[in-house]
């Protein structure tokens, strides 16, 4: 940014077309240049998968975007958030089947097992309860007082496991004489071992036999079934529909297909909103769905006619007019530098090229008496662009949104630029926002699939067996997660509420907090790129419209080198590294610009 112009290139339009004339090749201002649709992303594609591999993310997919119907989308960049909102709600359809059969199973192996069942709960209970008392986080991560109960709980529920997998097989394979005499010794060991395992030793308090037996060993493999099967069917969905062949054919969805009333209904109304010019917000997160900020800064200087006008009055400047220099030098970097052929010009495969701008309209959706209240017609956001565009208010905003898309719309990086005049000052706010990329769960949905799908059965076997411990636990919380949304549906009065911002972004609900060196070196580089392009159409405005741009660039060189620049009325002072600090005093002052 510390460049002041950008110096004309053979078969380049010069720096600053005429009229705001986009380079030739160029789409027209306020269109997506030729790609892919955001329902076709990579990104869209990995976060479906997401909603397949993440129960926490399908969760609160449903809750955001299918129980709060009276929030407004948060504006979808580069993904399509209707599409993650079919593949959650199927996804959810499917794991509630499989939890009810579940749960169903255990709940019926009680009274035919005649209670010899609690042989296997007990020590599944205990080793859940592990679990929970360890957390998600690595070992490395736990702290010691959460570390060591797990563990003693953990491997006191495996020696359970253990003692009451033996007695069963016993039970089921040994003759009546030595099943009593074992239930006999067993009641003094389960003692100490386990309450359980001493009442279950008294058999004839049941008057369990081999049939009980042979139906407490059956349970955990038709669980383990139950859970393999269904694995087997979230790993289909990943390799087939959401395979990278099959995913951009969006009729074909199944997800798209299967969905009621209700559904249809809202992911109509997120197709609207999604990608609108037109951003309804709430005060609390204006910039929802943009992603992090990513180092954001403002200045203002002093509109100062220049001295060699010969006497004339500089030309009125104001918003659009400066705007209308930007935007072409903006629009220009999409077009690749001049190469040795036209096929190697053609071949270049700079994200730049994909480079999307429009100007948007940021309004607060206080004062609407419903969702679908919202102007989002062309005339609608016409009279809000024109009328927002020179006001400057506080509420309602005009914004110049930049866009990169890379990585396959797992990086990017978005600009939003706003320009006021007032009071002979000109007032430049750049915003910078950053989406991350997906979870790394999600990236790994291919292999994920793939590894499931291409093991063998005894691979998949003890996968299952290992999930069955805690499948009675997850069922419940399946269910239990799946009535609270249908609770809060009829009871909490969502559809009938006051319209509210949206809360959260699906896209940065699925983002990961960091990137990898490429992806940052690529961020930064489209930054540099579009604030350079950004300051120096603010330089060749304020010097065609006959105004001084010594102040503005010797501020913007400050800011490109990551200072903070103060101003007071004695001088400039910049902090940060590597600044040179220039201050100079005004005796005399000279009266600023008048405002077009």
């Amino acid at each position: 940014m510390a460049q002041s112009f950008v110096p004309q290139q053979p078969g380049e339009p010069p720096s600053t077309p005429p009229h705001g004339t986009p380079p030739p090749g160029t789409p027209p201002r306020g269109t997506r240049p030729p790609g892919a649709h955001p329902a076709t992303s990579e990104a869209t594609r990995l976060l479906c998968a997401g909603a397949y591999l993440d129960d926490g993310f399908r969760d609160a997919v449903i809750d955001q975007l299918y129980v709060h119907e009276e929030r407004f989308a948060a504006p979808s960049l580069g993904y399509d958030a209707s599409r993650v909102l079919a593949h959650a709600l199927r996804a959810r359809r499917v794991e509630l089947g499989w939890a009810a059969g579940i749960l169903a199973l255990w709940i019926v192996a009680f009274p035919l097992t005649k209670g010899l069942v609690v042989l296997l709960v007990a020590p599944f209970l205990i080793l859940g309860i592990a679990r929970w008392i360890r957390g998600r986080a690595t070992t490395a991560a736990t702290p010691v007082y959460r570390l060591v109960p797990a563990f003693f709980l953990r491997w006191y529920g495996r020696l359970m496991l253990l003692q009451g997998a033996l007695l069963l097989l016993f039970l089921a394979l040994g003759d009546e004489e030595d099943r009593w005499e074992l239930l006999g010794d067993l009641s003094e060991a389960g003692e100490f071992l386990g309450g359980a395992l001493s009442l279950l030793a008294a058999e004839e308090m049941w008057g369990v036999g081999r049939l009980e037996a042979w139906i407490t060993v059956a349970v955990p493999l038709l669980v383990a079934w139950a859970v393999a099967v269904q694995r087997g069917q979230f790993a289909r969905a990943l390799t087939q529909e959401l395979s990278r062949e099959r995913f951009p054919d969006q009729r074909a969805d199944p997800a798209e297909q299967a969905e009621g009333a209700r559904s249809r209904r809202l992911r109509d109304r997120i197709r609207i909103e999604q990608h609108a010019r037109l951003v309804m917000y709430g005060a609390d997160d204006p910039f929802c769905g943009a992603g992090e900020p990513y180092e954001p800064w403002s200045l203002s200087i002093e509109l100062r006619p220049r001295k060699n006008l010969d006497g004339k009055a500089p030309e009125p400047l104001d918003n659009s007019a400066i705007m209308r220099h930007v935007v072409p030098l903006v629009e220009a970097l999409r077009v690749p530098s001049p190469h040795g052929s036209p096929q190697i010009q053609a071949a270049v495969r700079d994200r730049l090229r994909d480079l999307e701008i429009d100007e948007v309209v940021f309004l607060p959706v206080d004062g609407l008496p419903a969702r679908t209240a919202a102007p989002y017609t062309p005339e609608g956001f016409e009279a809000h662009r024109s009328g927002s565009i020179e006001e400057g208010g506080e509420t309602r905003r005009h914004f110049l949104r930049i866009r990169v898309g890379g990585w396959g719309e797992e990086i990017v990086t978005t600009v939003f630029v706003r320009v006021h005049t007032q009071g002979g000052m000109l007032m430049l706010e750049v915003a910078p926002h950053v989406l991350r990329p997906v979870k790394p769960l999600y990236r790994y949905a291919d292999r994920i699939a793939h590894r499931y799908r291409h093991n063998h059965r005894f691979g998949k076997a003890v996968w299952a067996l290992g999930q069955t411990p805690r499948s009675a636990g997850h069922a419940l919380v399946t269910l239990w997660r799946a009535l609270g949304h249908a609770w809060r549906l009829l009871t909490a009065g969502h559809a009938h509420a006051l319209p509210e911002g949206p809360e959260v972004s699906v896209r940065e609900l699925g983002s990961d907090d960091e990137a990898s060196l490429f992806q940052e070196m690529d961020v930064s580089r489209y930054l540099k790129s579009i604030q350079d392009r950004v300051a120096n159409g603010v330089t060749v405005a304020l010097r065609e419209a006959g105004y001084e741009t010594a102040e503005f660039e010797q501020k913007i060189v400050h800011v490109a080198e990551g200072g903070t620049f103060i101003e007071n009325t004695r001088g400039n002072v910049t902090l940060g590294n590597n600044n040179t600090v220039t201050n100079k005093s005004f005796t005399t002052s000279t009266p600023g610009g008048t405002r077009g």
